[in-house]
């Protein structure tokens, strides 16, 4: 058969990831943080699209028409509008406020600026902003610059306290390494030491150590109680950790009593002085879906609206400006603006869908968890959302990625529900992993000190209550994950806390 050249028409379909096809699928995995600022990017960027403000019946308009009845809240409303306040009764009677309400005067003297009308206002018609009531707590690297401003005299020994200053963690420790900030800052390691010492003189007592032990050194120096036998307990405080107090008096030389003083004294120190100071703002965790036990007892999953941006496509807009457009590149412009916002309004549309899908399925599969706790968490994977609601893993994970549910059991994130399986000797059905961490947790909890259990006796125990089939390795990897001492270690905690009491 001769080989020839020839041509042929195929017709096949394929997947293309179009930009706006990636986009999409990003949108998904976003936080409803990350989502509010890319949406005001799009708001900046794209002249099509706007906020959606609030209905027509939030608009200010006549005002409706008023029902014969009234409820609790409209009453107690209109009851407060009808009461006046001291001075307009004073001025009644026509006399004085202090003749009519005695205490009233003496408080408005005491405090003439914070007299407010009934409305919240002051005398000056401007509301009160209610953030110059908020207490707050100054920041740490504000609070060392300005004492490092007044303990030092050269720029450069400034400039080293700056920099040694940005080194430190939230606790108040120093990260930097002096060597590679004097390579850096092409100063002598001496000097940088200078200023460091200096520093560590601060208020509070205790920033720029290095270690513990140095950061309790240093707080013990200032209340001269740092003898050769404090020193020698400092610098064996690994056994304090490790509740080895025989061989800490053997290492210090002393007898029990006296540890137990310099023991007591250590407690009134502060291992982390740092943490006294804000180091910036906290982000409150937010829901994206709310759960709720609804009347005929099934559960109820709702997403939360303060979360989802809104916006609205002005078409209005575009049609006046489409007809004003003079060249291509113009109505190219606007053409593509209309693209993309039809495209965010669609896609932000079909991301809230998907969530609101992900959370049903995983509330109907967690339903024994929600209803009695964690000791009822089954075992789920991606895989077993994704084929129930028809979706691809990939489209679950990133689904479930940053995204939180609030339950009766508490606020949790997605990903919290999928857990492991761990097989059952007694054929009733796989065990999730975090119901066995939890069980593990409260064996532990209840041991007393003449029956400290280990690992391989916490594999029995759930084995024969359970049937959970758990290795020990398995045990001492999920205790370990709780940061739960071994049994070694919490007997000689535990012998330590009898000895005290």
């Amino acid at each position: 058969m001769a080989l020839s050249p020839r041509l042929e028409f195929r017709q096949a379909q394929s997947l293309t990831l179009t930009p706006q096809l990636m986009q999409s699928i990003r949108l998904l995995q976003l936080s409803h943080l990350e989502l509010n600022d890319f949406v005001e990017t799009e708001l900046l960027r794209n002249p099509l699209l706007e906020r959606e403000e609030g209905s027509e019946a939030d608009e200010p308009g006549e005002p409706p028409e008023r029902s014969t009845e009234i409820s609790a809240y409209e009453d107690t409303v209109d009851r407060s509008d009808r009461i006046q306040d001291a001075t307009s009764i004073a001025d009644g009677y026509d006399t004085a406020v202090e003749n009519v309400f005695p205490d009233q005067g003496a408080q408005d003297q005491l405090n003439p600026q914070s007299r407010l009308d009934r409305n919240g206002a002051s005398e000056s018609g401007e509301a009160p902003d209610i953030d110059q009531f908020v207490a707050s707590r100054p920041l740490l690297s504000e609070h060392l610059e300005r004492q490092a401003n007044m303990i030092l005299r050269t720029q450069a020994d400034r400039l080293i306290a700056r920099h040694l200053i940005d080194g430190l963690n939230e606790a108040g420790y120093l990260a930097t390494d002096l060597d590679a900030l004097a390579e850096q800052l092409g100063a002598e390691l001496a000097d940088i030491q200078a200023v460091l010492e200096a520093l560590q003189g601060c208020d509070p007592i205790g920033v720029f150590a290095r270690t513990v032990p140095e950061c309790l050194a240093m707080q013990l120096r200032e209340r001269d109680r740092l003898d050769p036998m404090m020193q020698a307990l400092l610098d064996n405080i690994g056994m304090l950790a490790e509740h080895n107090m025989t061989g800490l008096m053997r290492a210090i030389g002393c007898d029990r009593e006296d540890l137990m003083d310099m023991l007591a004294e250590i407690r009134q120190l502060d291992p982390k002085p740092g943490l006294a100071f804000d180091s910036g703002p906290v982000e409150t965790v937010v829901p994206d879906v709310f759960v709720r036990r609804g009347p005929d007892g099934a559960w109820q999953i709702e997403l939360n609206s303060e979360t989802l941006p809104k916006v609205l496509v002005n078409r209005v807009y575009y049609a006046t400006v489409t007809k004003k457009a003079r060249n291509p590149a113009e109505k190219a412009f606007l053409s593509d603006c209309l693209q993309t916002a039809n495209w965010l309004t669609k896609s932000l549309d079909q991301r809230a869908q998907t969530i609101l899908k992900v959370a049903a399925e995983i509330v109907r599969q967690q339903d024994g968890f929600l209803t009695h706790g964690i000791a009822h968490l089954r075992p789920m994977t991606l895989k077993m959302v994704a084929e129930t609601i028809d979706m691809h893993e990939s489209t679950v994970s990133r689904v479930t990625a940053n995204k939180y549910i609030a339950t009766p059991r508490g606020l949790y994130e997605l990903k919290y529900f999928f857990t492991t399986a761990i097989a059952s000797s007694d054929g009733r059905g796989d065990h999730s992993a975090e119901a066995v961490r939890h069980r593990i947790r409260q064996l532990i909890e209840a041991e007393q000190l003449a029956n400290i259990l280990s690992d391989d006796t916490i594999a029995e125990i759930l084995k024969k209550e359970q049937g959970i089939d758990v290795a020990r390795r398995t045990v001492a990897k999920y205790r370990e994950g709780m940061n739960i001492p071994s049994s070694v270690m919490r007997r000689r905690q535990k012998k330590n806390l009898a000895s005290v009491g």
